[in-house]
């Protein structure tokens, strides 16, 4: 949901930050990571996984998976002026509803949510990471 959310709602809606640098980092670790998920499915689907693969599946995030939400992260910070000044994507009261919604505060939780998520996730994959690879060493030494 991230990457839509990310390619929509902030470097398609705020054309001022396409130009980023962060962009290309997150974009970069996406590819870089669907390129070795796509890999790791494929393989498995035809019984034939090189270890290879199985260990960049289980061991590149721990370099993209960073690189991936600093770009996230550097990105919805530099959209926040333009989307304060713009009023993007915001809805002011009085209107029939009686609703109102602040884009702008909304990203700055978006951003915030990374904080309890990210550390969460990540140790989460480092756990699979060990438990995946460490029974892939004890088979080989098996054999």
């Amino acid at each position: 949901m991230s990457r839509v959310f990310l390619t929509w709602a902030v470097t398609h809606s705020v054309k001022e930050v396409q130009t980023e640098d962060s962009v290309l980092l997150f974009v970069v670790a996406w590819t870089i990571t669907e390129i070795i998920r796509y890999s790791f499915y494929t393989f498995s689907l035809l019984n034939h996984l090189p270890y290879l693969i199985k260990w960049a599946r289980y061991t590149l995030f721990i370099i993209l998976y960073p690189m991936g939400v600093s770009g996230e992260l550097l990105t919805i910070y530099a959209a926040l002026p333009f989307v304060r000044q713009s009023g993007l994507y915001s809805i002011s009261l009085p209107n029939k509803y009686n609703f109102s919604f602040d884009y702008y505060t909304f990203l700055i939780l978006v951003m915030i949510s990374y904080i309890p998520l990210f550390p969460q996730l990540y140790f989460h994959m480092l756990r699979q990471r060990r438990k995946v690879l460490s029974h892939t060493e004890e088979h080989k030494k098996s054999e």
